[in-house]
């Protein structure tokens, strides 16, 4: 049961500094959370108390708690004002973040300072963006630049080409036959989640989620005052045997679970979607790594299997495959659920900028994206077998997860062992990696998420011995 809000009697340590007003107010936040004195279920004061208490103008502290709204820290509930999000102290002390600290403040400066950036970067999510064609990027945004925007400033750009193109790419990718006017182009996949409850009837009903999974599922469907209920995962995903039949809808990623990396096994695809059919349920198959495989064949997509239009929300993005800054996605709903997303998702203002979605449309329709994939694929199989390697070498008998697909590995740890010490540990000798506990909803998991892509093979044995001597000083 989670324990009543209780209003928060701690004054915030808000640093002076070049950073804007609502930066500093946020990361004041977060380093509660960091410090355990600010804990999940807490409520936070509202903005003008804490503007009066800070002495300073309400504006700043109304963009600080959206900030921290925005990145899951907290939730905003009617008639209860701001509350600590669950999980929001591990992710604080995991080194997350509301914004990037471009311009640090006296004390940032001096960490900074003292503490270089990782040596080596093992934190999921993040392709190698250097392998991108160049000259194939720069023509594609030269087509875009040659277009007169559109000024229609009452609806979102149509995107007409990208959803072309993009369709033509999911039907020969994934095996997804999807008609253009049904596939949504969104700012990426996480802001995009908490435009689904209201148009698919979900609020105040029951949506299963992975455990552990995208916490961001979880933060986004929760923010939007849906039940969530964790099911734990095993070796082949989700099993839709636990799932209750008064669910909703059920939130999985099929392809390449995230963060395990199981597949589900085609028997489960069609058991969860037998129950949807059954009690008018939806599925949202997050589609999150399914471009790469390495040594075994790629599954179609869940969406692909017979029925299955009526009752699978599908959603894709761009961000592993070319860059996460890029922030495009793709939603296909079914087709009676179209139009109220379409309206949901540009009264929230959750749509991608024209010249954008021109660039992207070109840079597919020219062939750069399949070429990109194929380089990418093999570049990327190469940096996983070096890392598995070298794992095998410093760390025999290690356990590692989701070693076929995707563009991470998860190394687990004995239950007895804290990985967000180890993480910490790991920080202080110059890698950055990501602890399993943080992606658990009530799973006691404890391991370390690697992501591969941007690591060469020649810094894998590097690496990894740093992260051997860790872990033995820890076990």
């Amino acid at each position: 049961m989670p324990r009543p809000a209780r209003p928060l009697d701690l004054p915030l340590r808000v640093l002076d500094g070049p950073a804007p007003l609502r930066h500093r107010v946020a990361d004041a936040v977060v380093a509660e959370l960091r410090a355990g004195r600010l804990r999940p279920g807490d409520a936070l004061p509202s903005t003008r108390v804490l503007a009066t208490a800070l002495g300073v103008s309400r504006g700043p502290v109304v963009a600080a708690y959206d900030e921290l709204a925005a990145a899951g820290f907290v939730v905003s509930r009617a008639g209860s004002g701001a509350v600590v999000a669950a999980d929001a102290d591990r992710a604080a002390r995991a080194g997350a973040a509301t914004h990037v600290h471009a311009t640090p403040g006296a004390e940032a400066a001096v960490e900074a300072a003292a503490t270089p950036g990782p040596r080596w970067d093992l934190r999921p999510g993040r392709p190698d963006t250097s392998l991108l064609d160049a000259a194939a990027w720069r023509r594609a945004w030269r087509t875009a630049g040659s277009v007169v925007p559109g000024n229609d400033a009452g609806a979102g750009p149509e995107h007409r080409r990208l959803r072309e193109v993009l369709t033509d790419h999911l039907r020969r990718s994934r095996g997804v036959a999807i008609d253009p006017a049904d596939l949504l182009v969104v700012p990426g996949v996480g802001a995009s989640l908490r435009a689904l409850p209201r148009p698919l009837g979900l609020v105040g009903r029951t949506v299963v989620l992975e455990d552990p999974g995208y916490v961001e599922a979880w933060t986004a469907f929760a923010a939007e005052g849906v039940r969530v209920v964790a099911v734990p995962v095993d070796a082949d995903g989700l099993d839709p045997d636990q799932v209750p039949e008064d669910a909703a809808a059920t939130y999985v990623t099929p392809s390449h679970q995230y963060p395990l990396g199981a597949r589900m096994p085609v028997t489960r695809r069609v058991q969860l979607l037998d129950h949807a059919r059954r009690t008018g349920a939806v599925v949202i198959e997050d589609d999150y790594d399914g471009e790469f495989r390495y040594d075994v064949s790629p599954l179609p997509a869940l969406r692909s299997l017979p029925g299955a239009d009526d009752h699978v929300v599908y959603v894709g993005t761009a961000s592993k495959l070319l860059a996460p800054s890029l922030r495009v996605a793709w939603v296909a709903p079914p087709s009676h659920l179209r139009e109220a997303l379409r309206v949901e998702l540009e009264s929230r203002g959750l749509v991608v900028n024209e010249a954008t979605g021109l660039a992207l449309a070109e840079f597919v329709a020219s062939g750069a994206l399949a070429a990109h994939h194929a380089r990418v694929t093999r570049t990327y199989a190469a940096r996983r077998a070096a890392l598995v390697a070298a794992v095998a070498r410093h760390l025999p008998g290690a356990h590692l997860e989701g070693v076929d697909a995707g563009l991470h590995v998860v190394l687990r740890l004995p239950d007895d062992v804290d990985d967000l010490d180890v993480v910490t540990d790991l920080a202080g000798r110059g890698l950055a990696a990501s602890p399993l506990s943080a992606y658990a909803i009530e799973a006691p998991v404890r391991g370390l998420v690697l992501c591969y892509a941007g690591l060469p093979e020649t810094a894998a044995d590097a690496a990894v011995r740093v992260l051997a001597a860790v872990v033995a000083a820890r076990g």
